[in-house]
């Protein structure tokens, strides 16, 4: 790697890799995309769980498997390129050591938990000129990439609201640190989830004029909120009307989309997460590609139809690791995707969960 102050770094493949944490974040939506990537080097894996280090070994035996964070930065020079999937408390304090280490950034949602840590990373590494993005892999599930064709095509007429959700019924709470973590630390489903809902209703319809929230905390002793409401009136002149909710016995529609000609309605998440689960590979032929049972549903009742078949078999993830294999070797020094979460903001705290 070569760079210098306020100029572009530039990287050859393959991109030396670390990521930092192999809980649900590194061990599934991180690690397997940046193996299957020829133009990556999967060379290091930090976790200080014994368990986690024996299968981080077990599946990445080419890595160097490292405890801790301090040992890490100490072979900083030996990579190009970090991946943070560490609790979000450990995100803008890791994002700043890595920015200061020379090292290029991809950062798991939230960004940051406030617009004031968000900035300063943001201006430290266009100062030293290494690149710095977010992760919106959500960008590129097929549920969402259908829709965007769908809107392309005008397949609904003129859209007026959009409903989105993340619900899943967890009566026993979070795991590990979501059980406890306040949203100081960037705890709570609003910065877990709604980084991706906002993102996607931004992605589709744009600028936000207003914004109204209802934020809750329906189980008893939770560390942060479990319930979220966001109603955002897009300038374009679409309502959005985003749902994020653990405590959700009965789940709704993942996506329901009115439009003044037709309508868009798709149940249950997209499956990538589950097949990783299942120890799926990026890298299988079928992956990322839903059965036809899982297809939404599109037009009027009475007269609707399933997805088109080329548009529901998009691949989701495989193609944010492109998308971040060609930022990484090009290592613009202005990250468009961080900018755009600071950018994004207002000055209302729950809206945070945009970052």
């Amino acid at each position: 790697m070569t760079s210098t102050a306020s100029s572009t770094s530039v990287f050859t493949a393959p991109i030396r890799t670390g990521v930092i944490g192999f809980g649900l974040a590194g061990s599934v939506f991180h690690a397997p995309f940046v193996a299957a990537d020829s133009r990556f080097a999967l060379d290091a894996i930090v976790t200080g769980n014994a368990e986690r280090q024996a299968a981080a070994q077990a599946a990445y035996p080419d890595a160097r498997i490292i405890a801790s964070t301090a040992e890490f930065f100490e072979r900083a020079d030996d990579l190009d390129l970090v991946v943070l999937g560490s609790p979000p408390a450990t995100h803008y304090p890791l994002a700043l050591a890595a920015i200061n280490a020379g090292l290029s950034v991809v950062v798991d949602k939230p960004f940051a938990a406030t617009v004031d840590q968000a900035t300063e990373l943001i201006e430290r590494s266009e100062e030293l000129g290494v690149a710095l993005t977010v992760f919106q892999n959500r960008r590129w599930d097929g549920d969402f990439l259908t829709l965007r064709t769908l809107l392309d095509e005008g397949a609904l007429g003129d859209v007026y609201r959009f409903e989105s959700r993340f619900e899943w019924w967890k009566p026993q709470g979070g795991r590990d640190w979501k059980k406890s973590a306040s949203v100081a630390d960037g705890g709570g489903i609003l910065f877990d989830l709604g980084s991706h809902l906002i993102d996607q209703a931004l992605q589709l319809f744009g600028p936000v004029d207003q914004v109204y929230s209802e934020v809750s905390t329906r189980l008893a002793g939770a560390g942060a909120e479990d319930d979220a409401f966001v109603a955002l009136q897009h300038v374009s002149g679409v309502s959005s009307h985003l749902s994020m909710n653990s405590l959700a016995a009965q789940r709704g529609a993942r996506f329901h989309v009115l439009g003044q000609a037709g309508a868009y309605t798709k149940w249950g998440l997209d499956g990538q997460e589950d097949a990783l689960r299942s120890g799926a590979k990026p890298s299988d032929a079928n992956f990322g590609v839903e059965p036809e049972s899982t297809w939404g549903v599109l037009g009027v009742d009475g007269s609707s139809t399933s997805d088109p078949p080329n548009v529901a078999t998009t691949r989701a993830s495989t193609a944010f690791s492109a998308t971040r294999s060609r930022r990484a070797q090009r290592c613009r020094s202005t990250p468009k995707f961080a900018r755009d979460a600071v950018d994004h903001r207002t000055d209302s705290p729950e809206e945070l969960g945009a970052l």
